[in-house]
């Protein structure tokens, strides 16, 4: 009799463990089912299809609509790229990287948009330039530069010009056009924004007044600098002169020592002095001297 009822008791014991691991298999089967499906909730985010720079006014070419993950929904994202387009990129976008409103200049500041792409110590100047001094519309943001100032040597001698360049491997921030009026007519200026540092602003301040300024294009990976002498109308003049061959040179040379060896030196006149021989007499108690020649 005790031993059916531990048998029952065991074959109770054994159902209810069953019953309960089939309640907790299903639980957790369910529990991840649930996770799962929060998984394959996707919905739409505005994503950059290139990559943007900074300083990039967004337009629709450079932004879609991709499938997110709704767990991993970045907070202050697009959902399309309606409100994305025509705004300007505070920092940079890589490809797939979801546009948010934190990394967009705001609306109401897109105006001081390019005090974002000041370096930090340095200054932006604007200088007006024509087609040609622009390197024929060729510079464009981001480009590096020389600055090249054609000036008078002094006050008293404005005829006199000399031409320097006294900047190198100056960072293009900007390059835009403006609108002047001249004569009361509208006339449309090229200018470039230069990123230089105080003491550089000043040079080119005084320069863009006192003379031309002219900006020479370089290799963005050259980054080193040359020590220039600067050119007047002399040195150019004297450096386009025609300059005699090399045998040429070498004949008038060879002419010229010639002459010189063959022109009669004037020496001064030799005095010759005559040679003998000197002979010693004795005579009795007598000494005498005679010279024979």
């Amino acid at each position: 009799m005790n031993r059916k009822r531990i048998l029952g008791i065991v074959a109770f014991a054994f159902c209810l463990a069953l019953v309960a691991s089939l309640g907790a298999y299903r639980f957790l089967s369910e529990k991840n089912q649930m996770a799962e499906s929060a998984k394959l909730q996707t919905v739409g985010v505005a994503v950059a299809v290139i990559d943007i720079p900074l300083g990039t006014t967004i337009n629709a070419n450079q932004i879609g609509v991709s499938l997110w993950p709704k767990n991993l929904y970045p907070k202050d994202a697009f959902t399309t790229a309606a409100p994305v387009t025509g705004r300007v990129a505070m920092r940079d976008f890589l490809r797939g990287e979801p546009v948010v409103e934190s990394k967009l200049v705001p609306k109401d500041k897109s105006s001081g948009l390019l005090s974002l792409k000041v370096p930090t110590g340095m200054r932006a100047f604007t200088v007006k330039v024509n087609e040609v001094v622009g390197v024929g519309g060729f510079i464009v943001p981001d480009s590096r530069v020389d600055v090249v100032v054609t000036t008078a040597v002094s006050p008293q001698r404005q005829q006199e010009q000399v031409a320097k360049t006294f900047l190198q491997n100056i960072l293009v921030l900007a390059a835009g056009q403006v609108v002047e009026q001249k004569d009361n007519k509208p006339v449309t200026v090229n200018t470039v924004t230069l990123a230089v540092t105080p003491n550089e602003s000043e040079k080119l301040a005084l320069a863009s007044n006192d003379g031309k300024i002219q900006l020479v294009m370089r290799n963005f990976a050259d980054a080193g600098k040359v020590d220039t002498p600067g050119s007047d109308k002399g040195g150019l003049l004297s450096s386009m002169r025609a300059k005699l061959p090399v045998s040429q040179k070498r004949t008038v040379a060879s002419k010229a020592v010639y002459r010189k060896a063959s022109a009669p030196a004037h020496a001064a006149p030799v005095q010759v002095v005559k040679s003998g021989y000197v002979v010693e007499v004795i005579k009795g108690g007598k000494r005498s001297e005679e010279t024979f020649q």
